[in-house]
């Protein structure tokens, strides 16, 4: 769609940016809803950062990049007596203006990344010892540290945590879920909420989430309803308009072209996506940002089993589907099991869901039950006893044991599903290669899910650990600087949480300290720079 309003391109275009000054808002007015075959030009607005998903990762990244610092308290002793020796020798600088490579240095974890661990211990020390110690941090608004960016996310603040299903307990405790600088449970008594156990539902968390935007001051920051369809880098000829050399800066790359003529510097993003209006009409913008940060989650592809008659209309593939199902009692009657494919969590959930609707359950996966990577292994059976009571079915009440596969549940360990028929049947394949046929209601694969990154160039698959290879969380996440989170293999991309491998909210945070130290020192850098009269570049592609 054209839009040639430009009252209406203004209204957009100023909501996304209206909080960055009137010198910036002139620049905005300007700023047209260019089509694809449009090029940009130079007077265009160049964000400093453009944050893509407003899911726990974005909210915290958009909470250090407005100006708040964590200094150490005046009180707290942290029980890691090396690292509170670290912390004492620079009381007076908050957690952002440190080493973090010397203060993680040591430390251990859930986590693979050093800095995750060492805010997570920060926040919540020896949490894994099962105490309840409080964060050894307070927190200062400080305006001047402030860097101009904006969230883009398609629902309300919180992401994929407003659509899971509403039912289920977290895996993780209320505490572990909180952001900085706001008590879950403080909110949730202020709220008069009864939460009945350290576990809550995500519909809870999802509220948390959004009213944490509201009440520390960044809803200026994030826009709803925001889809993007394509992230790409801008480049320029290296003498174009002899200009190119004034406006590189620390992170400008040169390349050489494949015929060796010419060669290109890489400029900033292009950001290019549409917001949904409220009558369902798609309003398109282009944004550029000299920084990016990849905060999308994993929650946007459900896995697959890539197998024939996965797309028939009965094989679903998510908690939300089969939650609708059984609420418009679609399932109600049904003689025949629901079938349902996979060993996770999401999985078990799916299994006390069906059993606590008295609907019978066939479960296949892959792995045997004496897997120690199993997920339940590393539960304590006090703290999740739900999930032990389905770990203790899928040991018990194997097909081998019950011959009766009507009953209310029938477990088929070590089994491949190698295809679903149209008449609701589907193919099973043991360890030892026997085929057996089973007749079920409906199919439910649960096999986990992946990140959608399929506005960048070739889906992402350049900038994991395996190039040219899908991103996942666990097998190929995405390839980043321990310390900083920029993209090994991509200047001026950062990604954290799930998408680096930090699936839990606690951990996750360390990612948004990491980039929000990385982007005040260059920001730092660059002032210096324009002051000095050595840079002052116009900072647009």
């Amino acid at each position: 769609r054209t839009y040639s309003d430009t009252e209406t391109e203004g209204q957009l275009l100023n909501s996304f940016v209206q909080y960055f000054g009137d010198s910036l808002g002139r620049k905005i007015k300007r700023m047209p809803l260019i089509e694809e075959t449009v090029l940009p030009g130079d007077s265009l607005l160049t964000l400093p950062v453009v944050i893509i998903g407003n899911g726990p990762s974005g909210i915290c990244l958009s909470y250090l990049l407005s100006g708040y610092r964590p200094y150490l308290s005046p009180e707290a002793i942290h029980p890691n007596p090396i690292l509170h020796t670290k912390l004492e020798e620079a009381r007076h600088l908050s957690i952002v203006d440190q080493d973090l490579e010397y203060l993680s240095e040591g430390l251990e974890g859930r986590s693979s990344n050093p800095v995750a661990v060492l805010f997570d211990t920060l926040l919540h020390p020896d949490a894994d010892f099962g105490y309840d110690y409080p964060p050894v941090l307070h927190w200062k608004l400080e305006q001047h540290n402030y860097i101009p960016h904006i969230v883009l996310g398609k629902g309300p603040p919180g992401g994929a945590w407003h659509s899971m299903e509403g039912s289920m307990l977290t895996i993780s405790f209320g505490d572990w879920m909180e952001l900085p600088g706001l008590s879950f449970k403080e909110w949730a008594a202020s709220k008069r909420r009864n939460i009945k156990s350290d576990r809550v539902m995500p519909e809870e968390i999802a509220c948390y989430y959004k009213h944490y935007v509201k009440v520390m001051g960044l809803q200026k920051n994030f826009r709803d309803n925001v889809y993007i369809t394509s992230v790409s880098r801008l480049y320029r000829e290296k003498d174009d308009e002899g200009r190119s050399h004034q406006n590189e800066d620390i992170s400008t790359q040169h390349l050489e072209m494949e015929d060796g003529q010419k060669s290109l510097i890489k400029r900033n993003w292009e950001v290019r996506g549409y917001q949904r209006a409220t009558d369902g009409s798609h309003v398109p913008f282009c944004l550029f940002a000299e920084n990016v940060a990849l905060a999308t989650g994993t929650f946007d592809s459900p896995g697959r089993l890539q197998v024939e008659g996965e797309d028939f209309p009965f094989v679903l593939h998510s908690m939300s589907d089969f939650g609708a199902a059984i609420s418009k009692g679609k399932l109600r009657g049904k003689a025949d099991p629901v079938l349902i494919v996979g060993a996770g969590l999401t999985a078990a959930d799916a299994v006390l869901c069906a059993y606590n609707n008295n609907i019978p359950v066939v479960h296949v996966f892959r792995r045997r039950v004496t897997d120690t990577s199993l997920i339940f292994k590393q539960l304590p059976k006090k703290l999740y006893p739900e999930y032990h009571k389905v770990y203790h079915m899928m040991c018990t009440q194997s097909h081998t044991v019950d011959s009766n596969q009507h009953s209310a549940y029938t477990s088929f360990p070590e089994h491949n599903v190698l295809s679903f028929k149209p008449e609701m049947k589907c193919v099973l394949q043991s360890a030892s290669g026997l085929k057996k046929i089973l007749k079920f209601s409906v199919a439910l694969v649960l096999i986990g899910s992946h990140p959608n990154l399929f506005f960048l160039k070739d889906q992402g698959h350049s900038i994991g650990h395996h190039s040219n290879q899908p991103i996942t969380c666990k097998g190929n996440p995405i390839e980043i600087d321990p310390y900083t989170y920029e993209c090994t293999k991509e200047a001026n991309l950062f990604a954290l949480g799930p998408l680096v491998g930090d699936n839990f909210v606690r951990f996750l945070k360390g990612g948004a300290l990491g980039i929000a130290r990385c982007l005040a020192i260059r920001q730092k850098k660059k002032h210096e720079l324009i002051e000095s009269g050595d840079g002052g570049g116009d900072g647009v592609p």
